[in-house]
Protein backbone atom coordinates (compact mmCIF):
# COMPACT_ATOMS: atom_id res chain seq x y z
CA UNK A 1 0.00 0.00 0.00
CA UNK A 2 1.22 3.47 -1.09
CA UNK A 3 2.26 5.67 2.04
CA UNK A 4 2.25 9.32 -0.09
CA UNK A 5 -0.90 9.24 -1.94
CA UNK A 6 -0.40 12.13 -3.88
CA UNK A 7 -1.41 14.19 -7.37
CA UNK A 8 -0.47 17.19 -8.97
CA UNK A 9 -2.11 17.73 -12.21
CA UNK A 10 -2.52 20.94 -14.81
CA UNK A 11 -4.77 21.45 -17.09
CA UNK A 12 -5.33 24.40 -20.11
CA UNK A 13 -7.85 24.71 -22.64
CA UNK A 14 -9.19 28.18 -24.11
CA UNK A 15 -11.47 28.27 -21.21
CA UNK A 16 -9.56 27.68 -18.28
CA UNK A 17 -6.42 27.68 -16.77
CA UNK A 18 -5.86 25.08 -13.64
CA UNK A 19 -3.67 23.87 -11.23
CA UNK A 20 -4.21 21.37 -8.59
CA UNK A 21 -2.67 19.45 -5.86
CA UNK A 22 -4.02 16.96 -3.90
CA UNK A 23 -3.14 14.57 -0.24
CA UNK A 24 -5.25 11.87 0.21
CA UNK A 25 -3.56 11.53 3.72
CA UNK A 26 -3.55 14.85 4.71
CA UNK A 27 -4.75 17.36 7.84
CA UNK A 28 -7.68 19.18 5.99
CA UNK A 29 -5.61 22.30 4.80
CA UNK A 30 -6.73 23.82 1.63
CA UNK A 31 -5.57 27.12 -0.21
CA UNK A 32 -8.03 27.83 -3.01
CA UNK A 33 -8.52 30.16 -5.27
CA UNK A 34 -10.42 30.18 -8.29
CA UNK A 35 -11.90 33.48 -8.90
CA UNK A 36 -15.58 32.41 -7.55
CA UNK A 37 -15.98 32.95 -3.79
CA UNK A 38 -18.74 30.84 -2.73
CA UNK A 39 -17.08 27.96 -5.30
CA UNK A 40 -13.76 28.41 -3.12
CA UNK A 41 -15.64 28.23 -0.17
CA UNK A 42 -16.81 24.86 -0.95
CA UNK A 43 -13.86 23.39 -1.92
CA UNK A 44 -12.42 24.55 1.69
CA UNK A 45 -15.06 22.55 3.22
CA UNK A 46 -14.38 19.50 1.00
CA UNK A 47 -10.55 19.83 2.16
CA UNK A 48 -11.49 20.28 5.91
CA UNK A 49 -13.99 17.90 6.03
CA UNK A 50 -12.19 14.86 4.18
CA UNK A 51 -8.84 15.90 5.60
CA UNK A 52 -7.53 16.36 2.27
CA UNK A 53 -4.73 18.56 1.69
CA UNK A 54 -5.87 20.41 -1.41
CA UNK A 55 -4.27 23.47 -3.45
CA UNK A 56 -6.17 25.09 -6.30
CA UNK A 57 -5.47 27.66 -8.23
CA UNK A 58 -7.70 28.23 -11.71
CA UNK A 59 -8.35 31.40 -13.54
CA UNK A 60 -11.21 30.96 -16.35
CA UNK A 61 -13.55 33.29 -18.06
CA UNK A 62 -15.64 33.82 -15.26
CA UNK A 63 -16.59 37.14 -17.10
CA UNK A 64 -18.90 35.07 -19.22
CA UNK A 65 -20.01 32.29 -16.76
CA UNK A 66 -18.80 30.37 -13.31
CA UNK A 67 -19.46 27.10 -15.44
CA UNK A 68 -15.96 26.36 -17.29
CA UNK A 69 -14.44 26.91 -14.47
CA UNK A 70 -16.51 25.05 -11.85
CA UNK A 71 -16.95 22.19 -14.32
CA UNK A 72 -12.67 21.98 -15.36
CA UNK A 73 -12.07 21.78 -11.71
CA UNK A 74 -13.86 18.97 -11.35
CA UNK A 75 -12.58 17.04 -14.04
CA UNK A 76 -9.04 18.37 -12.31
CA UNK A 77 -10.41 17.06 -8.85
CA UNK A 78 -11.14 13.40 -10.55
CA UNK A 79 -8.28 12.96 -11.94
CA UNK A 80 -6.23 14.04 -9.23
CA UNK A 81 -8.21 11.27 -6.75
CA UNK A 82 -7.37 8.90 -9.67
CA UNK A 83 -3.88 8.93 -9.92
CA UNK A 84 -2.92 9.82 -5.90
CA UNK A 85 -4.84 6.33 -5.37
CA UNK A 86 -2.71 4.19 -7.90
CA UNK A 87 -3.92 0.57 -8.32
CA UNK A 88 -6.43 1.61 -5.38
CA UNK A 89 -5.63 -1.44 -3.49
CA UNK A 90 -6.72 -1.95 0.25
CA UNK A 91 -9.33 0.96 0.16
CA UNK A 92 -12.63 0.52 1.08
CA UNK A 93 -13.44 1.50 -2.16
CA UNK A 94 -17.40 2.20 -1.41
CA UNK A 95 -18.47 5.23 1.29
CA UNK A 96 -21.61 7.40 2.06
CA UNK A 97 -22.70 9.57 4.82
CA UNK A 98 -25.74 11.39 5.67
CA UNK A 99 -25.08 14.91 6.38
CA UNK A 100 -27.35 17.74 8.19
CA UNK A 101 -26.86 21.54 7.57
CA UNK A 102 -29.45 23.53 9.45
CA UNK A 103 -32.37 22.69 7.38
CA UNK A 104 -31.03 20.54 5.08
CA UNK A 105 -30.09 17.12 4.72
CA UNK A 106 -27.57 15.60 2.07
CA UNK A 107 -27.02 11.49 1.14
CA UNK A 108 -23.72 10.90 -0.34
CA UNK A 109 -23.21 7.16 -1.66
CA UNK A 110 -20.18 6.53 -4.09
CA UNK A 111 -18.04 4.00 -5.69
CA UNK A 112 -14.30 4.04 -6.70
CA UNK A 113 -14.65 0.77 -8.90
CA UNK A 114 -14.08 3.03 -11.94
CA UNK A 115 -17.31 3.04 -13.75
CA UNK A 116 -18.53 6.58 -13.79
CA UNK A 117 -21.70 7.68 -13.58
CA UNK A 118 -23.81 10.21 -11.79
CA UNK A 119 -27.09 10.41 -10.11
CA UNK A 120 -28.46 13.66 -8.66
CA UNK A 121 -31.76 14.50 -6.99
CA UNK A 122 -31.46 17.94 -6.09
CA UNK A 123 -34.45 20.00 -5.96
CA UNK A 124 -34.46 23.44 -4.46
CA UNK A 125 -36.42 26.29 -5.08
CA UNK A 126 -34.10 28.78 -4.31
CA UNK A 127 -31.02 28.75 -6.88
CA UNK A 128 -28.62 31.52 -6.14
CA UNK A 129 -26.14 32.33 -3.68
CA UNK A 130 -25.32 35.72 -4.96
CA UNK A 131 -24.47 35.46 -8.19
CA UNK A 132 -23.57 31.30 -8.18
CA UNK A 133 -26.31 29.18 -9.32
CA UNK A 134 -26.21 25.97 -7.14
CA UNK A 135 -27.41 24.28 -10.56
CA UNK A 136 -23.35 23.99 -10.94
CA UNK A 137 -23.18 21.78 -8.38
CA UNK A 138 -24.12 18.89 -10.62
CA UNK A 139 -22.20 19.66 -12.81
CA UNK A 140 -18.83 19.72 -11.28
CA UNK A 141 -19.76 16.54 -9.44
CA UNK A 142 -20.81 15.10 -13.35
CA UNK A 143 -17.18 16.19 -14.38
CA UNK A 144 -15.66 14.76 -11.35
CA UNK A 145 -17.23 11.30 -11.52
CA UNK A 146 -16.03 10.93 -15.19
CA UNK A 147 -12.75 12.05 -14.50
CA UNK A 148 -12.23 9.96 -11.48
CA UNK A 149 -14.03 6.88 -12.74
CA UNK A 150 -16.72 6.93 -10.07
CA UNK A 151 -20.27 6.76 -9.38
CA UNK A 152 -21.65 9.29 -7.20
CA UNK A 153 -25.01 9.38 -5.98
CA UNK A 154 -26.62 12.55 -4.21
CA UNK A 155 -29.79 13.08 -2.76
CA UNK A 156 -31.24 15.77 -0.84
CA UNK A 157 -34.10 14.71 1.28
CA UNK A 158 -35.17 18.15 2.07
CA UNK A 159 -33.43 21.79 2.37
CA UNK A 160 -34.68 25.27 2.21
CA UNK A 161 -31.48 27.79 1.84
CA UNK A 162 -29.53 27.12 -1.14
CA UNK A 163 -26.17 27.78 0.83
CA UNK A 164 -27.23 25.17 3.33
CA UNK A 165 -27.74 22.80 0.25
CA UNK A 166 -24.57 23.05 -1.41
CA UNK A 167 -22.78 23.19 1.70
CA UNK A 168 -24.26 19.56 3.03
CA UNK A 169 -23.95 17.84 -0.31
CA UNK A 170 -19.87 18.92 -0.69
CA UNK A 171 -19.78 18.05 3.41
CA UNK A 172 -21.42 14.59 2.77
CA UNK A 173 -19.31 13.89 -0.58
CA UNK A 174 -15.70 14.99 1.24
CA UNK A 175 -16.83 12.56 4.69
CA UNK A 176 -18.05 9.77 1.79
CA UNK A 177 -14.35 10.38 -0.19
CA UNK A 178 -12.84 9.93 2.97
CA UNK A 179 -14.57 6.87 3.92
CA UNK A 180 -13.68 5.18 0.50
CA UNK A 181 -10.49 6.17 -0.05
CA UNK A 182 -9.42 4.81 3.64
CA UNK A 183 -7.40 1.53 3.82
CA UNK A 184 -9.44 -1.88 5.07
CA UNK A 185 -6.54 -3.33 7.55
CA UNK A 186 -8.37 -6.80 7.24
CA UNK A 187 -7.72 -6.93 3.59
CA UNK A 188 -4.01 -6.18 3.24
CA UNK A 189 -3.21 -4.79 -0.33
CA UNK A 190 -5.36 -6.85 -2.56
CA UNK A 191 -7.92 -4.82 -4.28
CA UNK A 192 -12.03 -4.33 -3.20
CA UNK A 193 -13.51 -6.89 -6.09
CA UNK A 194 -13.42 -10.23 -7.80
CA UNK A 195 -12.56 -8.68 -11.20
CA UNK A 196 -8.52 -8.20 -10.61
CA UNK A 197 -8.88 -5.01 -11.72
CA UNK A 198 -10.29 -1.95 -10.56
CA UNK A 199 -9.64 0.67 -13.49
Amino acid sequence: MADNRVSKRRRETTETRIELALQIDGNGSASVATGIPFFDHMLTLFARHGLFDLEVKAEGDIDVDYHHTVEDVGIVLGEAVKEALGAKRGIRRYGFWILPMDESLARVALDLGGRPALVYKVEARELFVRDFNIQLVKEFFQAFANACGANVHIALEYGEEPHHIAEAIFKAFARALDMATQYDGRTGDSLPTTKGLLA
